[in-house]
C-alpha cells in the first residue's frame, strides 16, 4: 500500500484527525529494500523488517522503527511537502535511547527524534515529562481517542507517543512558513509525524 501525506493542519481541526486516521490505516509503502534496519551502520541502510518491533533490549543500537525517522521514506515525504530539487542531507545520533536525525534544509534545521522506552507506561511518562516542560504546550484535540496522545507548541514542534515510543518533531529553527504553498511550520511538523505514525502503524 502506498502512504500518504496528510493535508491537515495540526491543532483541534476534526479533519486533521480523520486524515490522520486514513494515514494510519493505508501504512506506509515500503521501499524496494524496506525501512531501515536496525542492524544498519545509518540512515541510508533497508531492510523489510517489520515496523513497531518492541524496542530492542540491546542499548548499541536503535531499533528499525526509530531510524525510519532518517529512513528513504520520511526523506522522500519532506522532498514532497516541501517540493525540493534534491533530497536534504541528514546527521543522526543514538544516545540513552534516544535516536536523532537533523535533516538540514534550504530554511533552517528540522529534528526528529525517538525515545525508546521500556514499556508504553515508561513512554507516556516520558511524553508527559516533554508536556509539562515545553513553552505553550498544547494537547492535539482527537489523538488520544484513536490511542496516540500527542501535544504541539505554538513555535512549531509536535510530540506523539505510540506503545514504547515517543515520536518528536522540532521546526521551531524553521522560518515560519515553508514550501511553495506557505505551510506553516506547525502544519508541516504534523505532517512529517503523521507519515512516520503511518509507517509504524503497517
Amino acid at each position: 500500500m502506498r502512504s500518504r501525506i496528510c493535508a491537515g493542519p495540526s491543532g483541534k481541526s476534526p479533519l486533521a484527525v480523520a486524515a490522520l486516521l486514513a494515514l494510519l490505516l493505508a501504512g506506509c509503502a515500503a521501499d524496494p529494500g524496506g525501512p531501515a534496519a536496525s542492524g544498519g551502520t545509518g540512515p541510508q541502510s533497508s531492510s523489510s523488517t517489520p515496523a513497531v518491533p518492541a524496542p530492542g533490549a540491546v542499548d548499541e543500537a536503535p531499533s528499525a522503527s526509530a531510524k525510519m525517522v532518517c529512513g528513504k521514506e520520511t526523506r522522500t515525504n519532506i522532498v514532497r511537502i516541501l517540493a525540493l530539487s534534491v533530497p536534504p542531507r541528514t546527521s543522526d545520533s543514538w544516545a540513552d535511547k534516544l535516536y536523532t536525525c537533523t535533516y538540514a534544509l534550504p530554511a533552517g534545521s528540522l529534528v526528529l527524534s525517538v525515545k525508546e522506552a521500556a514499556d508504553p507506561a515508561a513512554a507516556r511518562g516520558h511524553f508527559d515529562g516533554l508536556q509539562q516542560t515545553t513553552a505553550s504546550a498544547r494537547p492535539i484535540e482527537g489523538m488520544a481517542n484513536l490511542g496516540l496522545p500527542a501535544f504541539e507548541s505554538t513555535d512549531g514542534s509536535v510530540v506523539f507517543v505510540k506503545d514504547s515510543f515517543v515520536l518528536k518533531v522540532d521546526a521551531t529553527a524553521l522560518s515560519a512558513t515553508l514550501g511553495p504553498h506557505s505551510v506553516s511550520r506547525n502544519a508541516f511538523a504534523y505532517e512529517v509525524a503523521t507519515a512516520v505514525l503511518a509507517c509504524w502503524s503497517e
